[in-house]
Parts: structure tokens; sequence; C-alpha cells
């Protein structure tokens, strides 16, 4: 009874570590452009904002000034790759942005 219950737990192991598996590429967020964050103007409504660069992933809960746009990308299990730009308001209009963007946008 002990060798079948060894047997089976290495069998079960085994399966969870099988070499060959198939992982697929995870993207979250939203991607964006430095041409894109370029093409905004100063002055903007939030929501005029929002039209052309599409909802925020987040925004900040201590600064409402703030909109982040966040982008990550896993490559079948590889390193998680990230970008961010963060949209800046005052007086709710858009003042100006920080970019850490990828090199290249590897969408699908």
């Amino acid at each position: 009874m002990q060798k079948l219950a060894a047997l089976l737990l290495v069998t079960a192991l085994a399966g969870c570590a099988f070499p060959g598996v198939y992982k697929i590429n995870v993207q979250q967020g939203n991607i964006l452009s430095e041409a894109e964050l370029e093409n905004l103007d100063p002055g903007m409504t939030r929501a005029q904002v929002h039209s052309r660069l599409g909802t925020p992933m987040t925004r900040s809960p201590l600064d409402d000034a703030r909109d982040y746009y966040i982008y990550t990308l896993q490559r079948a299990g590889g390193d998680i790759r990230e970008q961010k730009a963060i949209v800046h308001y005052e007086d709710d209009r858009f003042s100006h942005y920080e970019a850490d963007l990828l090199e290249e946008t590897p969408a699908y």
C-alpha cells in the first residue's frame, strides 16, 4: 500500500512540472505609444484625455490629479515586462505626463 501511495504521489508531482507544457502570453492593461501621449494637448479635460487614451488602469486614491496607465506583458511564463504612463492634471485639466514605455509595444 505504501508503494502504491508513493507511486501516485510521484506521478502527480511529475504532472505539475511536465516539460513542454504550453504557456500562454499574458498581457494586461493599457497599451500606449509615445505618439498617443504626445497627441495630448495641455488644458484638455479628463474626459477628452480618456477619449484619446482610454480608461486608465487605476487612479491614485490619495491624489485625484493623476491617472495611471499601466501595461504588463509576460511571454510564455517568462519575466514580466512593464510600461507605465502617469497623466497629471491641474484643476481637472491635463498638464503633463511622465512615461516609462517599452521599446516596442508587443501586442498580439
